[in-house]
């Protein structure tokens, strides 16, 4: 991944995001801000190295912060941040409006079929077979997980969690 030690220590952390807003991991918040400067500084595209710093507060539960940074980031992958960060507020109505500017994403393919996988593997009955990656669908069922029993959540917490972790590593080849 990264030689830089602060982005190793803030992705080494075994922490399923929760579906709303979180607990801030305080004790990550001096390294978020210390890799701020340094992954700006070292990255080849601004814009993509500023959309793994959304990504990175927000796999933190930091929201705000990561909502000021993809609200002002005018890409593709800035709105697909933004609409994550306010499905987990809830926003859910804000949400399907920043992933209605994200129809399409390289990410899309690969996060229908590890969807696809993790709720057969749950027994849940939820995701489309053969279908594209719907994300507004998906805002539509965490908003029914967050009242609709533990393994419905489970399975959408993971599926965040893939999600997350795609676009992450999408941002972050295309930075540095």
């Amino acid at each position: 991944m990264d030689p830089i030690p602060e982005l190793r220590l803030l992705l080494s952390t075994d922490r399923l995001m929760a579906l709303g807003p979180g607990k801030p991991d305080v004790a990550a918040m001096p390294l978020l801000q210390q890799l701020e400067a340094t992954l700006l500084g070292r990255a080849r595209d601004r814009n993509a190295a500023l959309a793994c710093l959304a990504g990175l507060w927000l796999l933190h539960d930091f929201l705000d912060e990561s909502h000021s940074i993809s609200q002002d980031l005018a890409t593709t992958e800035g709105s697909y941040w933004h609409g994550i960060m306010h499905r987990r507020e809830p926003d859910y109505w804000n949400a399907k409006y920043w992933f209605r500017r994200v129809p399409t994403h390289p990410i899309h393919g690969e996060l229908q079929q590890a969807s696809l996988s993790l709720a057969i593997e749950a027994g849940c009955d939820v995701i489309p077979v053969n279908a594209r990656w719907d994300a507004p669908a998906f805002v539509d069922l965490c908003e029914r997980a967050v009242s609709g029993g533990a393994a419905l959540e489970l399975l959408c917490r993971r599926i965040q969690q893939r999600e997350w972790e795609l676009l992450f590593h999408y941002c972050h080849a295309r930075a540095f």
